[in-house]
């Protein structure tokens, strides 16, 4: 258990990583990546790494009756992706709580890296979207 935040635990995880490739839509005019845009590929990748897991989105939503949405985030960008560009982007848990959990996740180009984030999401109702407990299974997923 983490000293800083009783009753979560830090993890030292795998790394996951998902492939995209960027396309037309992903850029402005001068084919450079636009910056909102990196939230969606982080977006694509929580969810692969979830259904690698054994928990697609859907699953999570009908089966568990809870959905994990985003209460902040932390960004930082480095060095701008282009069209056509072949990039990595990775998930690894960093921190669980009761009904949070923090990522870090990287965009990367060729092992470099062109963007950071760190993503505190929470573990919600699909009822009353108020925060619950992880489900049992994926927490243990988590935490091998």
């Amino acid at each position: 258990m983490s000293k800083d935040h009783p009753g979560q635990l830090t993890l030292t995880s795998d790394v996951f990583s998902y492939p995209v490739r960027v396309y037309y839509q992903d850029t402005d005019t001068g084919g450079v990546v636009y910056h909102a845009t990196y939230l969606n590929f982080m977006e694509r990748a929580r969810y692969e790494w979830l259904r690698e897991m054994g928990f697609p989105v859907n699953s999570l939503i009908q089966e568990h009756k809870i959905i994990f949405m985003v209460r902040s985030l932390s960004i930082e960008y480095f060095k701008p992706a282009v069209l056509d560009d072949q990039l990595h982007v990775t998930v690894q848990v960093t921190e669980v709580g009761r009904s949070r959990i923090t990522l870090f996740q990287q965009v990367l180009r060729d092992h470099v890296m062109l963007v950071s984030a760190v993503i505190h999401a929470v573990c919600v109702s699909v009822n009353n979207l108020r925060p619950v407990r992880l489900p049992a299974p994926l927490r243990q997923k988590i935490e091998k």
